[in-house]
């Protein structure tokens, strides 16, 4: 899964992309680059089975970050394909006041951007449908296809409500309407992720609109730069926060996606693995490794609680708390598993 970071010009994007990947992105970028980087979700149920377990390697999950150009509100939109090449957009919006960082519409309001950032969505959502309701046209002068019927018709009522101002996801669609314009990409069919970039002085304050992160750039660079980890604690109890911004904004962007974790845990490894809300037990094992989806016969499931609090896997199964699961048991979040497969 790709995520798409977004935002205006001097909103801290660059910063935001360097503390979420510990990659540092070029100060001078073409109009159209993309700098991509991973970024692990800290999560406190691999520290504590790591705790348990003592491998000899810990693996978080991963979210990969896309840092795209700059969303400028002119002719220019080299943001939008890259963009239509991710799976989330993670918009971020400037609420900080500074002399020497301009902003480009001259004075900071959030919401105004938030609304601004919105209408471009719409905007080139609108100019896609519409370019690609002309190419039908010209075409298919000679009869249309029944899938190019259904392309056609599900275009024309995306239309309707991008010219209201309604983004595609809201749009009550069938399976078969939504595969038909699956390949366009369109911006506004994909989740959205709002970030709110503040200062020190409104880091713990609420959000300025709703649905939105706060999150300060200049103070999760100044966390990030502090490696021991008693001082890094001081300091996040001296700025009022219990955890850094950057591991809400990465948890955030994996429930946005629909996402979860469950773990394996070992002597080798301790290792969070990503699948889909809903996903079944071979779904998952397929995540390991190919051949456990192939050849599943079953999976022995302890919930992250139950080992947790027996503090052992050999202690959780004299409990009772593993259970043998087969091919219809749909994964919940925090399951530690162990499957077994034969092929």
């Amino acid at each position: 899964m790709k995520i798409a970071l977004l935002g205006m010009a001097q909103s801290g994007k660059r910063t935001l992309f360097s503390v979420l990947t510990g990659r540092r992105a070029p100060e001078r970028r073409k109009p159209d680059e993309v700098t991509e980087g991973q970024a692990s979700i800290r999560d406190p149920r691999v520290d504590t089975l790591a705790r348990i377990a003592k491998p000899r390697k810990v693996t978080y999950a991963e979210n990969i970050f896309a840092l795209c150009p700059d969303v400028d509100r002119g002719s220019r939109r080299d943001w939008v394909e890259a963009a239509r090449r991710c799976d989330l957009l993670c918009w971020l919006v400037r609420g900080f006041e500074s002399d020497t960082v301009y902003h480009p519409d001259g004075m900071v309001d959030a919401l105004r951007d938030r609304n601004n950032l919105d209408s471009e969505a719409l905007f080139a959502d609108l100019e896609l449908v519409e370019k690609r309701l002309e190419r039908i046209a010209k075409e298919d002068r000679g009869g249309k296809t029944p899938a190019r019927m259904l392309e056609e018709k599900t275009l024309q009522k995306l239309r309707v409500a991008l010219e209201e101002g309604r983004p595609a996801r809201i749009v009550a669609l069938t399976e078969p309407e939504t595969a038909a314009i699956y390949s366009l990409g369109l911006l506004t069919l994909k989740p959205f992720l709002w970030l709110v970039n503040t200062g020190e002085d409104a880091i713990n304050a609420p959000p300025p609109f709703e649905d939105a992160y706060v999150v300060s750039c200049q103070i999760e660079e100044e966390i990030m730069a502090i490696h021991d980890a008693d001082e890094r604690a001081a300091f996040l109890d001296a700025v009022g926060l219990s955890a850094p911004g950057i591991d809400r904004v990465n948890a955030a962007a994996y429930k946005a996606l629909g996402l979860m974790s469950f773990y394996t845990i070992g002597q080798d490894e301790v290792r969070a693995w990503t699948i889909a809300c809903g996903a079944s037990a071979p779904v998952a094992g397929g995540k390991v490794h190919t051949d456990i989806q192939r050849g599943f016969i079953r999976a022995e499931i302890i919930a992250y609680d139950d080992l947790a609090t027996a503090g052992s896997e050999a202690a959780a199964k004299q409990q009772g708390k593993m259970q043998v699961r087969g091919r219809d048991y749909i994964m919940q979040d925090g399951d530690i598993a162990h499957f077994l497969f034969n092929v």
